[in-house]
């Protein structure tokens, strides 16, 4: 089974950045998503890419701030976090988001000061 290995969480100010990767242990099909839990809350969509990297969507709470990438090998999937705000702080995760999920990873926590 294709696992998912999250990194590139950590600390920063408000107003910093932030580089997430995804790696797959194989190539990933179909689109693949970035989702978010912060403490206490349900897990919420944050962004996904289609399987040819071309197509993208975005959470309106994210919408300007973030860019999520997929790299040709399909198995790497990133997310380029910038102008972090104090409503981002969550453990960050990905998986499939248009069909049968993978077994979700540990995710990555990111948390900003403000």
């Amino acid at each position: 089974q294709v696992q998912l290995v999250e990194s590139g969480g950590g600390l920063v100010q408000a107003g910093g950045s932030l580089r997430l990767s995804c790696v797959a242990s194989r190539r990933t099909f179909g689109t693949m998503g970035w989702f978010r839990q912060a403490p206490g809350k349900e897990r919420e969509f944050v962004a996904d890419v289609s399987w040819s990297g071309v197509t993208t969507s975005y959470a309106d709470s994210v919408k300007g701030r973030f860019t999520i990438i997929r790299d040709k090998a399909k198995t790497t999937v990133y997310l380029q976090m910038n102008n972090l705000k104090p409503e981002d702080p969550a453990v960050y995760y990905c998986n499939i988001h248009d069909g049968a999920q993978l077994p979700w990873g540990q995710g990555t926590q990111v948390t900003v000061s403000s």
